[in-house]
């Protein structure tokens, strides 16, 4: 049987508890790309094994990192995937189902399946969604974003609720982790943009961010977890805006 003809491709390091999964469910594609930043555990020798081309490339920021990624591709069309994350048969039909009709659309917009304290969140919550599939001239990476860096689309993006899964949110220090990092990285970014903290977003952002997650998007039928879910991200969002304030106020 033929590949499906586009490019997966994937910037990791350290990911030996990830990686297979992501590359076993990425067989059916005619190619993919391991970006690996300086692996020091086995990465990029499970990697090799599931038939992925690895690159060793430095570490020069997210956003960059994946433009390089995204240049090494084949195919036009290509899939960017994150090492924790697995694709759905759902999903891989919809790609094929995708390529292979005829629009103008470059990119498809997906959901994201997070599996939180041992479960995925309930099927009425509204699922994050993700730009992973798109034709590769079509696109460019916010390379000046220190995080949530892109991509930029140059087109008509179609929306599906096809969903891949995601395993990186996995539990709550998993979560903390992240979110501290990526808070910091987000403030420091709106500070170099010359951005300044807002005193009532800073009063409103937590009890709204909780609302909008809990009862807009539906956590709350995800029980305890979604509860928790949900406060974890109004802290998140806090976060941001606390450590901008810090950063104000320390220039």
């Amino acid at each position: 049987m033929s590949k499906i003809p586009v490019s997966v491709f994937i910037v990791a390091q350290d990911e030996e508890h990830h990686i297979g999964r992501v590359l076993d469910s990425c067989q059916e594609f005619d190619e993919i790309i391991v970006v690996d930043s300086g692996s020091t555990d086995q990465t990029k020798s499970i990697a090799q094994s599931k038939g992925a081309k690895v690159i060793h490339h430095d570490w020069p920021g997210y956003a960059k990192q994946k433009q390089y990624a995204k240049d090494l591709c084949r195919h036009e069309w290509v899939l960017n995937l994150d090492a924790d994350e697995e694709l759905t048969p759902n999903f891989i039909d919809e790609v094929k189902q995708f390529i292979n009709s005829e629009h103008d659309y470059v990119a498809l917009k997906c959901r994201r399946n997070d599996l939180f304290i041992g479960k995925f969140f309930s099927k009425l919550t509204r699922l994050p969604t993700n730009t992973r599939l798109f034709k590769k001239s079509c696109v460019k990476y916010l390379i000046h974003n220190l995080v949530h860096e892109g991509p930029d689309i140059l087109g008509k993006i179609k929306h599906t609720s096809a969903a891949f899964n995601h395993y990186g949110y996995a539990d709550i220090a998993q979560l903390t982790d992240k979110y501290n990092k990526y808070s910091s990285l987000k403030a420091k970014e709106k500070f170099l943009k010359g951005r300044k903290a807002s005193a009532l977003k800073l009063i409103l952002i937590y009890p709204l961010e909780f609302i909008r997650n809990y009862l807009v998007y539906r956590y709350c039928f995800s029980g305890l977890r979604g509860f928790i879910f949900s406060h974890l991200a109004a802290y998140y969002a806090l976060s941001k805006e606390a450590k901008l304030y810090e950063l104000n106020k320390s220039s």
